[in-house]
């Protein structure tokens, strides 16, 4: 039996287990989902699964960085970013290769296209090989070391913001100026916001959560969050964002925004966002541990179908899923939070970059909820939505086979373990120019995509 046979045998597998273990699941349309008999990618190689080992530019004496510029920072000079185009298994063993020989890194993918980072030193290297097999690519970052530099304009020391906070959505801020926003917030509309802090990351920082309220009873409950991951710098900005235009006009809201309880968490990893800020701008997972193997892949940890497909038990792996579920600080915060608050959860929506994706359960297999259409046509509807405020086309579908399935994330807890209506992934931009270092001039046109995104998921609620 050839390997492509075996992959379509193993999705045939993996539809049957998500019947059998007593969670409801369902087998997904190929017509709507495009679930052929080509390879799945998921199943040849691990997406995002170990950075590149850079060569030093000075050792630093810092314990936490291997590769560090003399300011103490990684540096990816020369490094560029490729977007591959993969239509068969041999071209991914290519890939895979490439990757174990420490030549390339994965950041993104799909069944058509994978998108690599190539070390300075394999360029040759890797434009042979992609050659040999008539693997057409073409290169969207020609030194990312430069992307970096130029990716945000720098804030001035002496900033001042007569709104009362730093914050201008205009530049991606550090971890304090966030905080100093979520702390402006509940002193500002103390009728409206509260803020609170749910936990405590690794290394000692507040996870803060900012609640917006008109009191009613018999509100229904929204938890939106970001930061997730700490290089993806566009999703703090763009929840924040959110939070400041609710409060910026409130009054004017319709019902469906006003009689919802929001709850906003708009940094769930804030150590390892601050960490990008000053030693590895492209690191992923939390803090835990020092060194290259340090960290956990926040969003394999949650404890629906915990440690399955798409995540690592590789500690050095982008996906590590940590040692068990909710094994993290701040995963164990949220999920303390949810399941003790009084809130009548209705909808879960988490902020990632990057793909322009809207995904909704199921990410541990390919296999979909029974209510999955439910989730499809407002799905659909917030799609139509980003593209009626000028945004560009996003693909909506079930994480697991739109994507790759990964397992331990946080939408599927939200929707498996709290019985979430509406839990939905929603992979900001771009497509894949800029990847994770995104312009900070995209910042106000991707919020506002994401705010057209929660309008229409609150709208959705409304109607429960």
């Amino acid at each position: 039996m050839n390997l492509r046979w075996l992959l379509v045998f193993a999705f045939l597998l993996g539809v049957f287990a998500g019947n059998a273990s007593g969670r409801s699941a369902a087998r997904i349309a190929p017509r709507t989902y495009n679930n052929d008999s080509r390879y799945q990618i998921e199943d040849v190689l691990e997406i995002e699964e170990e950075r590149p080992k850079l060569e030093p530019v000075v050792k630093s004496n810092q314990q936490e960085s291997d590769e560090t510029t003399p300011q103490g920072r990684v540096s990816y000079d020369g490094c560029q970013l490729w977007k591959t185009a993969v239509d068969d298994d041999d071209k991914i063993r290519l890939l895979v290769r490439l990757r174990d020989e420490e030549d390339i890194t994965m950041w993104g993918g799909n069944s058509s296209s994978i998108d690599i980072l190539v070390k300075p030193n394999s360029i040759e290297k890797v434009k042979t090989a992609l050659n040999q097999k008539s693997i057409n690519y073409n290169i969207a970052i020609e030194d990312l070391q430069k992307a970096i530099e130029e990716e945000n304009p720098p804030l001035e020391e002496d900033f001042d913001n007569r709104n009362g906070h730093r914050l201008t959505w205009q530049a991606y801020h550090p971890l304090e100026d966030i905080y100093e926003y979520i702390e402006y917030l509940g002193q500002t509309y103390p009728d409206l916001v509260t803020v609170q802090t749910i936990g405590s990351s690794v290394r000692g920082n507040p996870i803060k959560v900012i609640k917006i309220s008109n009191g009613q009873t018999g509100n229904k409950a929204i938890w939106v969050d970001g930061g997730i991951h700490a290089r993806e710098w566009i999703t703090p900005a763009t929840v924040t964002f959110i939070v400041n235009h609710l409060m910026a006009n409130y009054e004017n809201e319709p019902k469906s925004i006003q009689n919802v309880d929001w709850y906003f968490a708009p940094l769930l990893n804030p150590d390892g966002y601050e960490y990008t800020h000053k030693v590895d701008r492209l690191w992923r997972k939390n803090r835990r541990g020092y060194g290259r193997c340090a960290g956990i892949d926040l969003n394999r940890n949650f404890g629906y179908r915990w440690g399955g497909q798409g995540s690592s038990k590789n500690p050095c792996a982008e996906t590590y899923g940590g040692t068990g579920p909710f094994s993290e600080p701040e995963t164990a915060a949220i999920q303390k939070f949810i399941q003790e608050a009084t809130a009548k959860w209705k909808a879960y929506i988490s902020f990632h970059s990057y793909g322009q994706y809207i995904l909704y359960p199921w990410g541990y297999n390919r296999v979909v909820p029974p209510d999955f259409q439910d989730l499809e046509d407002v799905g659909q509807k917030v799609a139509a939505a980003i593209k009626s405020v000028g945004g560009p086309q996003y693909t909506v579908g079930p994480a697991g086979n739109t994507l790759y399935p990964a397992a331990g994330g946080s939408d599927d807890w939200a929707k498996g373990t709290m019985k979430m209506k509406y839990a939905y992934t929603i992979e900001l931009r771009d497509n894949g120019r800029y990847g994770f270092v995104l312009p900070a001039n995209y910042i106000q046109p991707t919020a506002k995509e994401a705010l057209a995104a929660v309008r229409v998921i609150a709208d959705a609620v409304s109607r429960l």
